[in-house]
């Protein structure tokens, strides 16, 4: 039997997926329900597998930042990485962590711990306040998107 067929294979797959960068818990809910796994077994799968990279994200953002600025290739790129991060983070400039909760709860592109994470580290929101407030966004956005994923399942 090969490894991605066993349910820890497929619990595997669905915590790796959840932690890609865009993809996240979004596209980890589908196909850990879409390989037969129990949806809230899932879901906590993604959500662990999502928060996982959170702090890593948040202690070495800056560091890893300003260390690229100053090159050629990657400046460029930096720059346009924290004005997208500030244009994101205007909501949770303004509500601080009920923004944050917000912006990683809604399970849209462009939103997700990733970028709660990203916007969080340039704000200067301190990881034992981001962090509860990322896994409650997680949470919400699992639920919403076990809930669709469970509806479009039932549909076709």
């Amino acid at each position: 039997m090969p490894f991605l067929e066993t349910t820890f294979g497929k619990l595997l797959m669905t915590f790796g997926t959840a932690m890609v960068p865009v993809i996240e818990l979004r596209g980890a809910i589908p196909v850990g329900i879409a390989a037969g796994l129990p949806p809230a077994v899932v879901c906590v799968t993604a959500i662990l597998g999502n928060l996982l990279p959170v702090p890593f994200i948040m202690l070495l953002t800056r560091r890893v930042f300003n260390w690229l600025r100053d090159t050629r290739f990657f400046g460029p790129k930096i720059v346009w990485l924290e004005r997208r991060a500030h244009l994101k983070g205007r909501i949770v400039r303004k509500y601080r962590l009920a923004g944050l909760v917000v912006l990683v709860g809604i399970p849209l592109p462009g939103t997700g711990a990733w970028t709660g994470a990203l916007v969080a580290s340039l704000l200067d929101i301190r990881l034992r306040n981001a962090l509860p407030a990322i896994l409650l966004g997680l949470v919400i956005a699992g639920g919403i998107t076990t809930a669709v994923t469970l509806g479009l399942v039932r549909l076709f």
